[in-house]
């Protein structure tokens, strides 16, 4: 098995089907709020963009966003899956591995909560900057570290408990620094990133798997176990979910921390920093010869 493989992509395309079959109203409530601010930071930017792609967005939440705006002359959406709504925007079925996007093509691209489970997060990103033409704008958001903290804590507690063991069933998410850095390592230039974090409330810990299940959200790790675990792992689960993390009312927190990427295609108009050592006063004088 490549060790460089992590999720299970034919897993998350039957999750995504299952979820799409599930259709339970409301669950989309993530997708949602990204969408609402992917509005606001594309109307933050004083420019047009002629062609805009949406990138494996899962809905077409993005998409309508963009056709929205009144910036952008086209858009298109790329997916994994084909079994998707809003399926009369889809421009292509394609893999995160190979973009169907020629070099210096698009003005504007954007993916909302799909990134977190690509296997080759920076070659994605690199295919991003090299579609984009000279001043072209990428903005993403995914999940990142502290998604599901309390989800993670209380199953892993369980099954070392009962079966003293356990089995990765919520996957690894990046910290906002992490993603920073893979914007800086695939040439965007001002890179950007920041975490908005949601909390959201249930009343059982099986309320939240359901959102899950209904946002294709769960376990898609090549590495997780095949077999089936016992009930009463999953009860004990819910009952240490509710001894630690629930309100005075009894209901339960879940923890939502929501990266925010953006970043350019380097062009000789952005603003770049000084050159060292062309300062023109030192510290000390700054600091009125303190020392």
């Amino acid at each position: 098995m490549n060790p460089n493989i992590i999720f299970d992509d034919h897993a998350a395309a039957l999750h995504r089907i299952r979820a799409l079959k599930i259709d339970t109203p409301g669950t989309d409530f993530l997708m949602r709020r990204a969408a609402d601010d992917l509005a606001e930071r594309v109307a933050a930017v004083d420019r047009r963009f002629p062609r805009a792609v949406s990138l494996f967005s899962a809905t077409d939440h993005a998409a309508r966003v963009l056709l929205a705006c009144g910036k952008c002359d086209s858009v298109d959406r790329i997916e994994a899956v084909d079994h998707l709504p809003g399926n009369h925007q889809v421009g292509a079925i394609a893999s995160p591995d190979c973009l169907p996007l020629a070099y210096g093509t698009v003005n504007l691209a954007v993916s909302l909560l799909s990134m977190h489970h690509f296997n080759d997060l920076p070659g994605f990103l690199a295919q991003v900057v090299r579609s984009l033409q000279p001043d072209g704008l990428f903005l993403a958001a995914l999940p990142a570290a502290g998604t599901l903290s309390e989800l993670r804590e209380s199953l892993l507690a369980a099954e070392s408990e009962i079966d003293n063991a356990a089995s990765p069933r919520i996957l690894p998410f990046a910290d906002v620094r992490q993603l920073g850095s893979l914007l800086q390592r695939a040439r965007f230039a001002l890179p950007v990133a920041d975490v908005d974090t949601v909390t959201v409330r249930y009343d059982t810990m099986f309320d939240l798997i359901g959102d899950l299940r209904a946002m294709a959200a769960t376990n898609i790790l090549v590495e997780r176990s095949r077999k089936p675990p016992g009930r009463n792992m999953f009860a004990r689960a819910a009952q240490i979910y509710a001894d630690r993390f629930s309100d005075a009312d009894g209901r339960i927190r879940a923890t939502f921390s929501i990266a925010w990427l953006s970043g350019w295609c380097p062009h000789d108009s952005q603003q770049k920093p000084a050159r060292r050592g062309s300062a023109t006063a030192s510290l000390t004088d700054i600091l009125g010869g303190k020392r």
